[in-house]
């Protein structure tokens, strides 16, 4: 059965996963984008912060250096593996990482990718596939797997990659599956998306949204159960490929986040129920 969860962000002091269990919440992911975070000390007092709190990890959701713009206009030449003057600080970044996630005792990192390009003769297609590569072998090596974040590309741009990069003997490829970003940047219908990505799919992130009305901005963040998504029928296609795993909620919406996220629980957890 599809269990629920929650992003949280990582803390100096290891103690962010104490806000987990408010929610009545037992498996996490946990977020940074700061590399000073990524030392020892800290993995440890995370690992016990989840120890004490009866919480999963279910993942580590790596942030990388740089800058990084979420739109249309300027995040191909910023977001991910795709720009080469960020490319190498940001293997660096994710093997850092990957290194950190063992320690965690989290079974893979996360990451956006960027807007890897849909056509394999692109010029920037092979290098960023090489890049991807050396990070997952990486990962692989320690014995974590290495999870795409879905967003600024097809869902068959990311399957190819997973197939050419297993070809070289990597197999510790995921997808972490976030609904929303398929409608936000106008990737994909999250609904066949589950059927395209099959058992690829190893965490999901339980967040909706609208698609955009114009060529030029990226669609709107709702609360979940109020964007374009269709929650129950997305839960359902879930359900029938045998998917088991955490549905963790990502609430970027500001305000009340708190009592939106809250909702988000009881309305996840009722729809997982009603599954046949």
């Amino acid at each position: 059965m599809m269990e629920v969860g929650v992003m949280s962000g990582l803390r100096p002091d290891g103690r962010n996963l104490d806000e987990v269990g408010a929610f009545g919440l037992k498996c996490a992911q946990v977020v940074s984008w700061g590399l000073d975070l990524c030392t020892t000390q800290i993995a440890k007092a995370c690992k016990q912060n989840a120890v004490d709190n009866g919480v999963t990890i279910t993942a580590l959701w790596s942030g990388v250096p740089g800058p990084a713009v979420w739109n249309f206009t300027e995040g191909p030449f910023t977001l991910g593996f795709v720009p080469p003057e960020y490319r190498q600080m940001r293997i660096d970044a994710l093997k850092r990482w990957a290194d950190f996630a063992v320690e965690l005792g989290a079974p893979a990192i996360i990451t956006h990718c960027g807007f890897i390009p849909e056509c394999p003769c692109y010029p920037d297609y092979v290098p960023t596939r090489i890049a991807i590569g050396q990070v997952a072998r990486h990962c692989q090596e320690r014995g974590i797997g290495f999870w795409f974040e879905t967003g600024q590309e097809t869902p068959h741009t990311l399957l190819r990659v997973i197939q050419d990069l297993e070809k070289e003997g990597i197999h510790n490829l995921g997808i972490n599956l976030d609904p929303a970003n398929l409608i936000l940047y106008g990737r994909g219908n999250p609904i066949d998306a589950v059927g395209i990505f099959g058992n690829y799919i190893k965490s999901v992130h339980a967040k909706d949204g609208v698609y955009a009305t114009d060529g030029n901005s990226m669609g709107r963040e709702t609360p979940v159960g109020e964007g374009q998504v269709r929650f129950p029928e997305f839960i359902a296609a879930l359900h029938a490929i045998g998917f088991s795993g955490d549905l963790t909620i990502e609430c970027e919406l500001g305000g009340e986040q708190n009592a939106t996220i809250a909702k988000t629980v009881t309305d996840l957890r009722r729809w997982v129920s009603e599954l046949k």
